[in-house]
């Protein structure tokens, strides 16, 4: 029950100001940890938290005093300092036994690549125009040419991450058409990315095949119409299925595609990279080998 107007208005007198809190030598102590403004806005957002208490009749007049008297307002702040303090971007010892951990930045960068990221932070740098020429150029050539290179592909290209690359893919190859997946692979990924969704996002319509635990080639096969403009393989790296069970492999997928005359994607999730000339890896049994 909300309280009377006076018993609210008697609580609301009791409050330090903001002033008066970041003038306590127990709160201004912490102003060598942030600075005094950040500090007043969590002044504010305490206060405010307590007024809230105050409306809905859960804090009364005594109880500020009494609060206040035991230091709960400043061990809030303090608190909140401490999380300021350790938001963002920090240093971790991963012990999840997870090598890529998307949680804790995938994977370390390797010395001699963070050295070379921090030497072009540090100036100007040549990135969208030929330095030999003058003229603009595209700023992803240099990296596709490095990944033609490494991999024997025809073309490449980097994103910020795996979401991006599909939902490029799909937008490319299939927007305003349809791209063809089995039901067994609509997959969640970490942030809530549903397949479904970065196909709507994408500007495809997905067309489902196949079963939860079964799907055939024909399947797909069967899908195919004018309005197809991709063929799409999703690597459930994230669960699986087992049992009485069938899938399409990728490289049956793809021979579909080029006797019919569609492109078709393989979204690996995951994976280890095979370069161009080199034996191939024999290390993490089981991820797949791009």
């Amino acid at each position: 029950m909300t309280p009377p107007p006076d018993i609210r208005r008697d609580a609301f007198r009791h409050l330090p100001s903001v002033e008066e809190v970041l003038h306590a030598p127990p709160v201004a102590g912490l102003l060598a940890e942030v600075e005094r403004d950040v500090l007043a806005g969590f002044v504010r957002e305490r206060l405010d938290a307590w007024r809230d208490e105050i409306r809905s009749g859960a804090l009364d007049a005594e109880g500020v005093e009494r609060r206040l008297a035991e230091g709960e307002l400043v061990r809030e702040l303090a608190s909140r300092v401490a999380r300021e303090s350790g938001a963002g971007v920090v240093g971790a010892v991963n012990a999840t036994g997870v090598v890529l951990h998307t949680g804790l930045g995938r994977a370390p960068v390797h010395a001699e690549a963070a050295a070379a990221m921090a030497r072009a932070a540090r100036s100007y740098c040549v990135l969208e125009v030929d330095r030999y020429t003058g003229e603009r150029n595209r700023r992803d050539d240099r990296v596709s040419d490095l990944l033609c290179r490494l991999t024997g592909a025809e073309a490449g290209i980097a994103v910020n991450n795996n979401a991006a690359a599909v939902l490029l893919t799909l937008s490319t190859f299939a927007g305003g058409r349809e791209t063809i997946a089995s039901r067994g692979e609509l997959v969640e990924i970490g942030g809530s990315f549903r397949m479904p969704d970065v196909c709507e996002r994408a500007g495809t319509r997905m067309v489902e095949v196949g079963t939860t635990n079964r799907t055939r080639l024909a399947d797909y096969a069967s899908a195919i119409t004018d309005a197809t403009g991709l063929l799409f393989k999703v690597h459930t790296s994230n669960f699986k299925v087992e049992g009485f069970t069938e899938a399409v492999g990728g490289d049956e997928l793809g021979e579909l595609g080029r006797e019919r005359g569609i492109a078709t994607a393989h979204d690996l999730g995951s994976g280890l990279l095979e370069l161009a000339g080199t034996p191939p890896l024999d290390v993490l049994a089981g991820e797949p080998l791009v």
